[in-house]
């Protein structure tokens, strides 16, 4: 069973090859990172680790008993009780049921431990697994949107403790 810890520094090796490992993968269902990402990889992980640290991000990897990252599942633009949900999965991992299990874990530290009453997240129409990890875990879409020129949907959750989504906990 792959761990969930917070991003740190020493994670960035790790980090760096599921990024590059899964590039492709990733891009056949949300927007492609681009090569600026790649080749300025430490600067932007410094970046993060400083909006983790200012409390406006809190970034998440799944690790597997060998040090390998299986997958990302990142809270952002943290701001008035709410925050965006984005999750990415390895190939390797996909289809085991890891991203439904773990949003639903980020969702109960969202409320639980970072005090968000809300997160938000969107996804393309195409993704029918993104889609149907956001239904699982009690998010209910809200809008139409256009993502990277694709159709898509977002989604909203109520994490306060007296809606019912918090019984999927």
């Amino acid at each position: 069973m792959p761990d969930l810890q917070r991003l740190r520094l020493d994670h960035a090796a790790a980090l760096l090859v599921f990024e590059q490992v899964n590039r492709q993968y990733f891009a056949a269902s949300i927007p492609d990172r681009g090569d600026a990402y790649f080749t300025g990889f430490t600067a932007r992980l410094e970046s993060l680790l400083a909006e983790q640290e200012a409390g406006v991000c809190h970034f998440h990897l799944l690790v597997d008993a060998d040090g390998a990252v299986l997958g990302r599942i990142n809270l952002i633009d943290v701001a008035d009780g709410a925050a965006e949900l984005g999750y990415r999965i390895a190939r390797a991992a996909a289809g085991r049921g890891l991203a439904t299990a773990w949003v639903a874990r980020v969702c109960e530290l969202a409320a639980d431990v970072y005090g968000l009453t809300s997160l938000r997240a969107a996804t393309t129409l195409d993704n029918t697994g993104s889609r149907t990890v956001l239904a699982r875990n009690g998010f209910t879409a809200a809008a139409e949107i256009v993502l990277d020129g694709r159709p898509g949907l977002t989604y909203v959750r109520d994490l306060t403790p007296h809606h019912p989504d918090r019984r999927l906990r």
